[in-house]
């Protein structure tokens, strides 16, 4: 066999077409094969965070309306400045219910404290240090958000388990006009 000229280009030819078709059609073609992977593979991740992000939101909004109904639930415990009366007489009533004489109460201003305001009572009461006891734990046990910022107690001097106390008992109220709706 002789391997001439003619040979020679014909295998040439055939060794061009493979090597041609691989850096023509093949080699551009795996790059965008690559390229089409990597998009995808940033996809799948941006995928995965907005699931996580979705599955946060989830939780978010669930832990936002447990908020809100712990709100709603307080705000309810706050009289609106009408009812402010009737929860000085129900204090006043847990007084004499205890054994205690009747209070003397003095109403300072009405207090703005955060979204809500707040009514001082300068209170004095006398009696027994048990009708006192009793009187304080069912002040705690009121429906109504109360607090004492100061407290005074003094013993009576003329009769034995007796005291004179003195202290400011702050009621929390919603403004009627500036406090906010649920």
């Amino acid at each position: 066999m002789r391997f001439g000229i003619r040979e020679m280009m014909l295998t040439g030819i055939l060794l061009s077409v493979p090597l041609s078709s691989y850096w023509l059609v093949f080699r551009p073609q795996n790059r965008e094969i690559a390229r089409a992977k990597s998009e995808i593979r940033h996809k799948d991740e941006m995928l995965a965070k907005l699931r996580e992000e979705t599955a946060r939101n989830a939780d978010l909004k669930k832990a936002n309306e447990d908020i809100s109904r712990s709100v709603a639930s307080i705000e309810a415990r706050l009289p609106s400045g009408k009812e402010i009366d009737a929860v000085v007489r129900q204090v006043s009533d847990l007084a004499v219910q205890s054994g205690l004489a009747a209070p003397a109460m003095k109403s300072a201003k009405p207090l703005k404290a955060a979204l809500y305001m707040e009514q001082p009572l300068e209170m004095q009461m006398e009696g027994n240090f048990h009708g006192f006891y009793e009187f304080l734990l069912k002040l705690e046990q009121l429906p109504r958000i109360t607090r004492i910022p100061d407290m005074k107690i003094k013993r009576d001097e003329q009769e034995n388990g007796n005291l004179k106390a003195e202290f400011t008992l702050s009621i929390y109220f919603q403004d009627d006009v500036g406090s906010p709706k649920p």
